[in-house]
């Protein structure tokens, strides 16, 4: 069974930085693309960044790109989503998703639909 858990979020003033963490357990976390997806309150669930398996491509919403990074470490079975200059509009409940099935599920991918695990979020408040 899959597990995805994540840590890290809590209160961050304007302009500050935050480490988000993503724990994988239950499968070969090195064969799959893995991504973050964010949900404001009353929003929809929104596509943040996502990294390949192999960890040599990765994408990013516009929003995010330059001040946000994804990155992983295998060996810990961990994504991670460092966030810099952080806003009030990054403030809300983030998600770590894998891609284990589906075509080229190894690449990064955009659409929600296109990932098959969750995790249960973190909450990131970003204060003004």
């Amino acid at each position: 069974q899959v597990q995805l858990v994540e840590s890290g979020g809590g209160l961050v003033q304007s302009g500050g930085s935050l480490r988000l963490s993503c724990a994988a357990s239950g499968r070969t976390f090195s064969s799959y693309a893995m991504g973050w997806f964010r949900q404001a309150s009353g929003k929809e669930r929104r596509f943040v960044a996502s990294i390949s398996a192999s960890g040599s491509t990765t994408i990013y919403a516009g929003s995010v790109k330059g001040r946000f990074t994804i990155s992983r470490d295998d060996a810990k079975s961990t994504v991670y989503l460092q966030m810099k200059n952080v806003k009030p509009e990054d403030t809300a409940v983030y998600y770590c998703a894998d891609r284990r099935s589906g075509p080229f599920y190894y690449n990064p991918a955009t659409e929600a639909a296109q990932y098959d695990d969750w995790g249960q979020g973190t909450q990131v408040t970003v204060s003004s």
